[in-house]
């Protein structure tokens, strides 16, 4: 349906040559082993900033990226548990008059059901409790339910025609996340650490975040490297004590001591990888040393009190509070403004089978703010522009009730045929909504767009061909989009 554009020019040789500045040359430019190369970053550099230049990154593949970047680092909100459609951006005012009536089977043509519905002997339909406006010059529907996000709405682009085979929730964040639906596989931010290589010294090159109580279990799977080297899976932050674990010494050892035993340790490790030349090895010294290095820089990362309290204030109350949907978001834009290049936010809650209308306003209190003051936080600080940032759960949710429909209340099922994500920044086309469904959210008419197609599409914005990165495992070429996806050049800037 979609073809594949480049309307970006090719690299000059110049520009190619910065780039390309791979690990390799970075090791022999030094004038050091492999096996020391790890200890040699000791100390170096500061955090990065937000003028930390792209040719100045480590790692990375040559000719990566294939051509000139919109946006160089990503912040993906991840909603886990699959916001409803139909009550948040996908408005259907003609399902009023429907109420508890049966949905026709025209509409549901005979399409697969989960084990916790398929058995129901009647499938009303339940239309929104709650309204919708067109906000901005856009004129975006958005419901009542996210005023904040209805404040950026002309910054926003929503693709109203997500789709998946996935149709329940592992194997369909792990899709999301990583292209299969299958574990195994490495996820997006591990894609790009292997492409694209660090653009920082001291912090990772991709960070896990996670928030919200309930629903669905958040495996580490989902941030891992998958067949890739594992020095490019994602780090976790925790939402109590040290942000990463054994970040402090412990008593009685002191920074120097730690320093010592280190330089002892990459000794020993050096020898070991002279004699079995395994990759492994130089991941693990690089760990070592990175730990070493945040001791210094992730405290003064996730200290807050020099942010301004007009800053704070845009975030929310909950700001404050370590491990919240809000304070993660904020600490998104300090990672990103820190070089780091790849942000995943995971907020659990989203699981509304029942008693949906009073769990997704909670849902709602909790995340709209601090979304669009995310938003709105990287455009004050002109990263906008280059950062891309992804709203998005794992599928959508039924137009008929799960369990027993009342005027007060209503829950919905799992609905991977369509459902709503919004974009912003870096490549993509602001104030635009793509995309259109039946009149009962439920089957899309016009503009699908499969994962594969989002993700091949947020590659595109980096800079990368989605068909162009790839790694051998187990005898094929492996890529993020499998052997599927295509540009979606409509939302493109």
């Amino acid at each position: 349906m979609f073809r594949e554009v480049s309307d970006h020019r090719p690299l000059t040789h110049s520009e190619q040559g910065a780039w390309d500045y791979s690990r390799r040359q970075f090791l022999g430019h030094a004038g050091i082993s492999l096996a020391t190369a790890a200890v040699a970053t000791l100390g170096a550099g500061s955090l990065g900033g937000s003028d930390f230049s792209e040719k100045d990154r480590a790692g990375g593949l040559e000719g990566v990226p294939h051509f000139l970047p919109r946006a160089r680092r990503v912040i993906y909100l991840c909603q886990s548990g699959a916001p409803s459609q139909m009550d948040l951006y996908d408005y259907k005012p003609g399902l009023v008059d429907r109420f508890g009536k049966e949905l026709p089977d025209s509409i549901r043509r005979g399409q697969r059901l989960t084990g916790m519905t398929a058995s129901q002997a009647s499938f009303p339909i339940a239309p929104t409790q709650f309204k919708f406006k067109q906000r901005g010059k856009s004129g975006a529907w958005i419901s009542e339910l996210l005023p904040y996000t209805a404040g950026i709405a002309d910054r926003l682009c929503f693709i109203r025609t997500m789709f998946t085979e996935a149709i329940n929730h592992d194997p369909a964040i792990t899709l999301m996340q990583t292209g299969s639906q299958l574990a195994g596989r490495p996820s997006f931010g591990a894609w790009l650490s292997y492409g694209l290589g660090s653009m920082n010294e001291d912090l990772p090159t991709f960070v896990a975040l996670t928030s919200g109580t309930g629903g669905q279990p958040l495996y580490d799977r989902l941030w891992g490297s998958g067949f890739l080297p594992s020095r490019h899976q994602g780090v976790k932050f925790r939402r109590s004590g040290d942000p990463v674990l054994f970040l402090s010494n412990p008593p009685g050892v002191t920074r120097r001591d730690r320093r010592a035993l280190l330089d002892d340790l990459a000794q020993l490790n050096g020898l070991r990888l002279e004699k079995l030349g395994d990759p492994e090895i130089t991941t693990r010294m690089a760990q070592y040393e990175m730990a070493y290095r945040m001791q210094l820089s992730v405290p003064e990362l996730t200290d807050i009190s020099d942010e301004p309290k007009s800053v704070l204030d845009l975030y929310g109350s909950s700001v404050t509070e370590p491990g919240s949907y809000a304070a993660n978001c904020l600490l998104a834009r300090r990672l990103v403004q820190r070089g780091v290049r790849f942000v995943q936010l995971y907020h659990r809650g989203w699981d509304q089978h029942t008693h949906l209308p009073k769990n997704i306003r909670t849902q709602c209190q909790d995340t709209d703010q601090p979304s669009a003051a995310l938003v709105q936080d990287l455009a004050r600080e002109g990263m906008l522009e280059d950062t891309l940032v992804i709203w998005a759960g794992e599928f959508g949710r039924t137009v008929y009730c799960q369990g027993t429909l009342t005027r007060e209340n209503y829950g919905r099922d799992h609905h991977p045929r369509c459902f709503t994500v919004w974009l912003a920044g870096g490549g993509i086309k602001p104030g635009i909504t793509l995309g259109q469904t039946d009149d009962h959210s439920y089957n899309i008419e016009e503009d699908p767009v499969h994962v594969h197609d989002l993700n091949a599409t947020m590659l595109h914005c980096l800079g990368i061909r989605h068909t162009g990165l790839t790694f051998k495992y187990q005898g094929r070429h492996h890529r993020l989009t499998d052997v599927h996806g295509k540009l979606v050049p409509q939302i493109l800037a």
